[in-house]
């Protein structure tokens, strides 16, 4: 991408901005939603442990770290389809 190219600049900045919309959307699915209605998920188990415990301890670190692959994947994407990658 060339430094003087503003057009290329804004869609590299648009397609990086939804990316993290995106992202912190799940990441407080994650984080804020799973873990309020965790109480109604004990009502059943998973290997011997409360759903709503596993959920919030496993299932939490699980979609965080798939979150983090996921979006270091798709801006490595991004940056190459604009010039910027490696």
């Amino acid at each position: 991408m060339a430094s003087n190219d503003s057009d290329a600049r804004q869609r590299h900045w648009e397609k990086t901005r939804n990316l993290n919309t995106i992202v912190l959307i799940l990441w407080a699915i994650f984080a804020i939603i799973i873990p309020y209605f965790a109480s109604a998920l004990n009502a059943f188990t998973f290997l011997g442990f409360p759903l709503g415990f596993y959920m919030c301890v496993q299932g939490s670190l699980i979609a965080f770290l798939v979150l983090i692959w996921g979006q270091n994947w798709r801006q490595d994407q991004i940056d190459d389809e604009f010039g910027l990658g490696d």
